[in-house]
Formats: structure tokens, sequence, C-alpha cells
């Protein structure tokens, strides 16, 4: 084995799954082990067997995977028991499972208060559980839960408890920092220590984020030693969550040179991998997160963007390329020529880099954000924008008039009633229609009664939905008469997502803005 050569474990399905708000069904569970297959993670820890029904279904009918071991996770046997007769270690053994991990504690705290046992018996309890695994299966994995806080507190019994398990034929003894205190330094102080005790290529690494630190204490480990890391996608998990291994992964790659099951064109699929599992889980990226969030190459400011033009080194610390990401020039009353000019580019406009053109958009961007709008976060009504005054864009539609009413009454019985209706009056293709709809609230009607009136004639309409409103006021002290920036995000059912803006005192006219907008750019992508 290479000294060089890291070993990756996920725990997104098991310990990814005590995130608050996270909840994964067996298929979701089936789709995510495949995708960290195919990245090339090494081992794929599925879940708890016996603990629950959604990882008992899994295991009962679990994915073929080419590259991962597939791992399932539980405890050392119970006091009393031998580790043959103790039905919660049997229910770790299940047939599509290559590895079992085993937790058990290394604290002598925790051992005297949380199990009430004696030391002694808490260091067989780790070996014969360890052993007896290790005689049913390829590979026994051992977790030393609160490692980290036993070894300040007395290292030797921490050390007797990883050399047990070691001892007893682990293939890997996983230091475990469970309350996410520690900081580098104590990390990769205590892994050099214990390194001297038990190879460094048979430990690991697990690490929680409660001081913000679980990467940083993940990689300080694998410098003293350590060749697994344990952690999540996007770092779910308990509390704090766990290290995020979309962070580790190019950092070790990239940045310190180890070899891991990731070749350089499954590092690519990164920021494929960290979308999927959001998508999975009905929540939005995080557009900060390194590496794969959408601002992690973004340029704002024209000295920067001028800069990244010549050499994106200026500004960037590896190629967005190599994670699956993209640079991304933002527009905004920080712009300069540069950053309109590489707008044009990733829109595929072209024009003249000394037309006047080009000096009257940076100074129609510029305005606009002082009146409001915020086109950061509206590419699609920046693209608009920018092909409207090159005369590009089609009326695809001419609105004549609308008008939203909302109407508050009681139902028979006792049930209290908010209907919203919308009456739209446009023109299309040269004919004049007027259509009404009902929504769940004003917009959701304005937007009904929109694309009622246009998908006979635009049929590519049918699959567009909003996904996310947002209502910002922009000057608070005015009170009732302020000014309203609507931010929309709109999806067809080809998973293509686009944002636009609309800014006005009357917060239906500024949604009626970002709508229009919002259709528009999907008939102008589909070229209707």
């Amino acid at each position: 084995m290479s000294g060089k050569r890291v070993y990756l474990y996920d725990s997104t399905l098991r310990d990814g799954a005590q995130t608050q708000g996270v909840d994964f069904s067996p298929a979701d569970k089936v789709a995510i082990a495949r995708e960290l297959d195919s990245l090339g993670i090494d081992y794929v820890e599925a879940g708890w067997p016996g603990a629950n029904p959604t990882d008992d279904a899994f295991f009962a009918d679990a994915p073929h995977l080419t590259h991962a071991t597939l791992t399932a996770f539980g405890m050392t046997r119970r006091t009393g028991r031998s580790a043959s007769n103790d039905p919660g270690l049997q229910a770790l053994l299940v047939p599509a499972a290559r590895a079992v991990t085993l937790v058990g504690k290394s604290w002598d705290f925790q051992v005297e208060v949380a199990l009430g046992i004696g030391l002694d018996e808490n260091v067989r309890m780790i070996a014969e559980s360890v052993a007896y695994v290790a005689g049913k299966k390829p590979e026994a994995i051992f977790d030393a839960e609160h490692f980290f806080d036993g070894y300040r507190a007395n290292p030797a019994y921490a050390l007797s408890c990883a050399k047990a398990a070691y001892d007893a034929g682990a293939r890997w003894i996983v230091l475990c920092d469970t309350n996410g205190g520690a900081l580098p330094d104590e990390i990769e102080s205590i892994v050099r220590e214990v390194a001297a005790v038990v190879p460094g290529e048979r430990l690991g690494i697990h690490c929680h984020n409660d001081s913000d630190n679980a990467v940083a204490n993940s990689l300080a480990a694998v410098r003293a030693g350590a060749r697994q890391i344990q952690g999540t996608l996007n770092g779910l998990g308990e509390r704090c969550g766990n290290a995020n291994l979309i962070s580790i992964l190019p950092n070790l790659i990239l940045k310190m040179g180890y070899e891991t099951g990731v070749s350089p064109a499954g590092l690519t699929r990164l920021t494929h991998v960290s979308r999927l599992l959001d998508e999975r889980l009905n929540r939005a990226p995080d557009r900060h997160a390194p590496y794969v969030g959408d601002s992690a190459f973004a340029h704002k400011g024209g000295l920067h963007v001028s800069a990244v033009e010549k050499d994106p080194r200026c500004y960037e610390h590896v190629r967005p390329e190599s994670v699956g990401n993209r640079r991304h020039i933002v527009v905004s009353d920080q712009a300069g020529r540069s950053n309109i000019l590489a707008r044009f580019r990733d829109i595929g406009l072209e024009i003249d880099p000394q037309d006047p053109k080009v000096m009257a958009l940076i100074d129609e961007v510029k305005q606009r954000e002082a009146d409001g709008y915020a086109y950061d976060g509206a590419e699609a009504s920046f693209e608009l924008l920018a092909r409207r005054m090159v005369h590009t864009v089609p009326d695809y539609f001419k609105l004549l008039g609308f008008r939203v009413i909302d109407e508050r009454r009681w139902d028979v019985g006792t049930d209290l009633l908010t209907l919203s209706e919308a009456i739209i009056k446009a023109e299309v293709k040269g004919q004049t229609i007027m259509t009404v709809a009902e929504g769940n609230g004003p917009v959701s009607a304005l937007d009904a009664a929109l694309r009622k009136t246009l998908i006979p004639a635009y049929p590519q309409l049918e699959d567009v939905r909003l996904v996310d409103y947002k209502v910002r006021i922009l000057n608070p002290q005015a009170a009732t008469d302020a000014l309203t920036r609507v931010m929309i995000e709109s999806a067809d059912g080809e998973g293509a997502r686009w944002s636009t803006v609309g800014v006005s005192t009357n917060v239906i006219d500024a949604s009626y803005a970002a709508l229009h907008d919002s259709i528009t750019y999907k008939l102008l992508r589909d070229g209707a």
C-alpha cells in the first residue's frame, strides 16, 4: 500500500441521516450509494441493521456496488452477553455488507457514566466483538468513540481500547472526535502518538464539526499518519455536522497530493454529487459552499474580473472545471467592461468590445441596481436586458392589462377562505385573449392566468413551475410606500433553473415583471 493512499469512508446514509430535517427513504439510500460508488468512495456506510425499518429495507435489497465496500454500522456486544449471543451484534452480519463497523467507548468517563460498567469489561467488549466480526466478515472496523476526549483525560486507557481492537483483527481503528471540540494541532499531535502504537495504515479519523474544524482536523490526522477519513456529503450530521467529504476530497487530491479511489475524472463530478444530494433532500444548495457552490468561483468586482480575464489564477485557487464547477462572472453595480464582456461570452452573445452598447449596458445595469434591481442573483433577467439592448429578444406576447382580486370570506360552516383570482388581457400572435385563473395567493393566480393565456400558443410552457419566490423591502422606512424587489426562481421538466427579478412600489407589479422575464427567458432559450 502506497503511503500516499488515503481511503475514504462515507457515512452520509447513517451519520448524515441524523441531521435535523433529513429523512432518507430506501430509494434515496440506493441512489446515493450508487453515486458514491461511481465517484470512487472506498466505503459506504449504509445504516444500522435492526435499528429501523428503512435500514432493514435497504440491506434486504441493497444495490450492487462495483468499487465501494458496503458497510453496516452497529455497536459492540452488550455487557453480560457473549458476542455470539448478542442479538444486536448478530443483526449486523447482513449478507449485503462486506464490512461491519463497531462503535465502542474509549473515554473512561463515558464508560463509567454512560455505560455504568468497569473499564476492563469495556476493553473485553471491544476485543471480543471485533474478533467475532473479523471471523465472519472480510473486514471489521472499530470506531473509538470520544477518543480525543478520552486521550486528554486518560491516555493509557484510550490507547488500550484502540490496541484491543487492533490486536483483535480490526482492519481500521478509527479515532473519533465525537464532541467536535478538538483543534487541528491537538488532533495531529495525538494521532502521531497513537501511530507509534497502532500503525498509521490502520488508523482512521472521524470528526464532527462543532468547532468548525472537522475538515481541518481530518487533514491534520492524515498529515500525522492516518490513512482513512470518515465524513459525509455536504457535511451532513448531527448537531453541526460531520467532516465534509466534498471539501476534503479536492484538498487531499489537488492541494496535498494524496491518492484516493477518486480519479481526476471522478473529481469533476464532485459538484454534481453535492447538488444531487441537495435535490434528494429537496433543499437549495449552499451557493457559498467551497469548491462546489455557485459563488465558489464567482467574480463580482470589476478589478477582480479584469485580472481573471488575463489569468484566472489571479483570483482562483484551483480550476473550477477540476471539481465540476464553472467560473461565474457576476453583473452588478460593481461591474466593469470585463464583467459585461465575460457574461456576453457565457450567454453566446457576440458583440464588438468597442461597441458603444457595451458601455450603455454597463450604465444601464448600474442605474437599475441603484433603483433596486439585483442582477447577481437574476441571471436570466440580465441576459434578457443585454439581448434587448442589441435587439435580439422577440415580443412573444403583449400585456394589455391585468387585474388581481383577493377575497376573504366564510365558507359553508366555519371555514375561513382566502381566494385569489387574476384576469389577464394579452395579445398573443395577433389575437387578443382574456383569461381568468385562481391561485393560492395573488402571484400564484397571476402566474396561472399568464400560462393559461400563453400555453395554447407556446406549449413548452406547460412544464414550467415556480420553485422559489422571495420578496424584499428595499426601503422599509417608507412603510406602505416601500420599494419592493421580487426574485423568482423557475424550473422546467428538463431540470433547468433560472432566476428573474422585478422591482416596483407594488408587489404585484414587481411580481409580474419577474414572471414576464421568466416566461420570456424560457421561450427564448427554447427557440420559440
